[in-house]
């Protein structure tokens, strides 16, 4: 029988080493990474357990009767072991059912990691939320690159990183986060009206505490002035793109699409994703055609963020 234990401070060596090990968990479920939000977050997260051996870990939180798969993370469903099968998820969403009604908890909102960051791909989650009558709630687009067969670079991309190499504009490794800081708040202001999600002592902290897995580069000409910048998550087989911004002269020199075509031919060519994120709007429901062609003409597919309701 499979219990349901809630994590614990102290359980966080043990957390940590299955998440490394898993075949659907990245560096964004580390306690490291988790905890830097835990002041905005009621953390409820859960270790399910068969005779005292951890068989999975759900990052969740809890507000007002509802447990969340965590409200801080983009995705967050059940990280389970190499050769789990599918009978044992069953079983853990059966054990979380129970945990669930046990604890006056009135619904479940599940939000599976998307199958390109996982190092197998293993889909148990999915069949299980059909088996508890789950109701998908939200679907969000996703443009991601394939980089182990990528499709054509649009021409005119191609043409404007030409440009910026002709302007002597070289796309590095950088460590200088409170001046790119200072760009993309200046940019999200003025074409989105929104903020960074995190503030820079926030980026700043878990760029030291995951060096290998946070990293910034920048585009900039001899001057040093930064004209693009993007900052990535690399979770192993895929890297995300968290931030992307370019300074008005940037998008005349053609700085920003400099910056991504090194990432995708030089940095990560040897990766099996790229993903750029989303571009929907209002919990999926808005689609930004503009944001999307853009993404998609560095030779992005499409693929799917989607978040589950399970009633109790």
């Amino acid at each position: 029988m499979i219990s349901v234990q809630r994590f614990r401070r102290e359980d966080a060596q043990l957390w940590n080493a299955f998440v490394a090990n898993s075949v659907n968990g990245t560096f964004l479920f580390d306690r490291g990474f988790m905890d830097y939000h835990a002041d905005r977050f009621d953390d409820h997260s859960l270790i399910f357990l068969r005779e005292g051996k951890c068989l999975g870990l759900l990052p969740a939180d809890l507000a007002d009767g509802v447990l969340r798969s965590h409200g801080g993370l983009t995705y967050g469903g059940i990280v389970v072991a190499p050769r789990t099968g599918a009978g044992t998820v069953l079983e853990m969403f059966d054990a979380l059912m129970l945990y669930a009604k046990h604890n006056g908890i009135s619904k479940i909102v599940y939000k599976p990691v998307p199958t390109m960051y996982h190092t197998i791909p293993t889909e148990h989650d999915r069949y299980a939320l059909f088996r508890h009558d789950a109701l998908l709630a939200r679907s969000d687009l996703s443009t991601a690159v394939w980089l182990a067969a990528p499709q054509k670079i649009s021409t005119s991309r191609r043409q404007s990183a030409r440009r910026a190499a002709k302007g002597e504009i070289m796309v590095h490794h950088a460590t200088d986060w409170a001046r790119f800081w200072v760009l993309l708040t200046e940019v999200l202001d003025e074409h989105h009206n929104v903020t960074p999600t995190h503030s820079l002592e926030e980026i700043t902290t878990l760029a030291a505490r995951f060096p290998e897995k946070i990293k910034l580069y920048i585009a900039a000409p001899p001057d040093g002035s930064i004209q693009a910048g993007a900052v990535v998550f690399d979770c192993g087989d895929t890297v995300h793109a968290q931030y992307l911004a370019a300074s008005r002269l940037g998008r005349e020199t053609g700085a920003l699409n400099a910056v991504i075509i090194a990432l995708l031919e030089q940095h990560f060519h040897d990766r099996r994703w790229f993903d750029f994120g989303i571009s929907t709007e209002q919990a999926g429901q808005i689609l930004n055609t503009g944001l999307l062609e853009q993404k998609e003409m560095f030779g992005g597919t499409t693929q799917t963020y989607e978040q589950f309701h399970v009633s109790i």
